[in-house]
Order: structure tokens, then C-alpha cells, then sequence
């Protein structure tokens, strides 16, 4: 059964995410202020959650693969 958010990133690339998200996002309220910063809130929400929407749909995982 396929999850509707499945884990598909690596926890380094998870990490990397955030904080660019953050950095982004900061770039609405400090510095040039501009609404284009509004756009970190997409690779800080995929890196908390764990899940890439793109990389569901194209079948990608950078996860490391789970012994069964």
C-alpha cells in the first residue's frame, strides 16, 4: 500500500533543505523584503516532513534503503 507522504530523503539532504528553506523564507522579512521569499516555505515544509511530492511521483528515493 503506498503511503501518501512516503519517506524518500536522505536525512543530510533533509537537513540541507530546511535550511535553505529557512534562508529563503528570511529573504520575506529581512534584507530586500521581497514576496519571492515566500517560496522557502516549499523545501523547508519537504524537509521537515521527510517527503519530496517530485520525487513520489517520478518513483526517486535518496532515502537509504530499510532492511526488510
Amino acid at each position: 500500500m503506498a503511503s501518501l507522504l512516503p519517506t524518500n530523503e536522505h536525512p543530510v539532504e533533509r537537513v540541507l533543505r530546511a535550511a535553505l528553506g529557512l534562508g529563503v523564507l528570511s529573504l520575506a522579512f529581512v534584507g530586500p523584503k521581497t514576496p519571492w521569499g515566500y517560496l522557502g516555505i516549499v523545501p523547508l515544509a519537504t524537509g521537515l516532513l521527510g517527503s519530496c511530492p517530485l520525487y513520489t511521483l517520478f518513483g526517486w528515493s535518496t532515502c537509504p534503503a530499510k532492511a526488510r
